[in-house]
């Protein structure tokens, strides 16, 4: 049961928390909801799994604090903001800090629901790319240092000569060293063994974008 998706709600009315949670959990949701954004953040053992449904204007801590708190925190649980007719402007300022959606009251129950699982299949990607990164950052720290200065060449798409001569070693033994890179990294052939490298590393394939004309 852990691992099924939790639609927090987050909202000072103790009304609309209940009209939500019954909408939701009827639409197949396991819902928890909280009174503020205090009582949210203070929930024990906040899963990764789920979305946060939450309104912008709560007394103590605001939505956009929410969202703030949420990064400071390192929790990645993607937000959807509910907001009054006048709060437009705060929404898109939520949209821009980070938010998936925004829906403005009174809004239709199926557009909240079709939210809430575009942000839960957003959540469960998330889920995944950090699984598989984890799953790459262990292959990657079972590398010798010497076999990560191979990568790190083979990466900027130096051939076997090449790295052999800036590292002092014989192009056979730089053959050695990439097969077993390409071994422990569990890669099938180069392009792939780039691909992982730049999903651990993403500032270098921005650093590559910015070089090219």
């Amino acid at each position: 049961m852990t691992d099924v998706p939790i639609v927090h709600v987050v909202d000072d009315d103790e009304a609309v928390r209940r009209s939500l949670s019954f909408l939701l959990e009827a639409a197949g949701f396991r819902v928890e909801t909280h009174p503020s954004a205090v009582a949210f953040l203070d929930r024990p053992g906040i899963p990764p799994q789920g979305c946060i449904v939450t309104d912008v204007r709560m007394p103590e801590m605001d939505g956009l604090t929410l969202q703030q708190t949420l990064v400071e925190r390192g929790i990645a649980l993607p937000v959807i903001v509910m907001t009054g007719h006048g709060d437009i402007p705060i929404a898109v300022q939520a949209l821009k800090a980070g938010a998936v959606d925004f829906l403005e009251k009174p809004f239709d129950d199926e557009l909240l629901i079709g939210a809430i699982r575009a942000a839960l299949e957003r959540n469960q990607r998330d889920q995944n790319r950090q699984s598989e990164t984890a799953v790459l950052a262990s292959r990657l720290a079972a590398l010798t240092p010497r076999e990560r200065e191979v990568l790190a060449a083979l990466v900027k798409g130096h051939p076997n000569k090449t790295i052999g001569y800036d590292l002092g070693i014989s192009a056979r033994t730089v053959e050695v060293h990439r097969a077993r890179v390409m071994e422990k990294m569990q890669a099938r052939n180069l392009s792939e063994l780039i691909r992982m490298w730049l999903s651990l590393h993403p500032e270098s394939a921005e650093a590559s974008r910015q070089q090219m004309p």
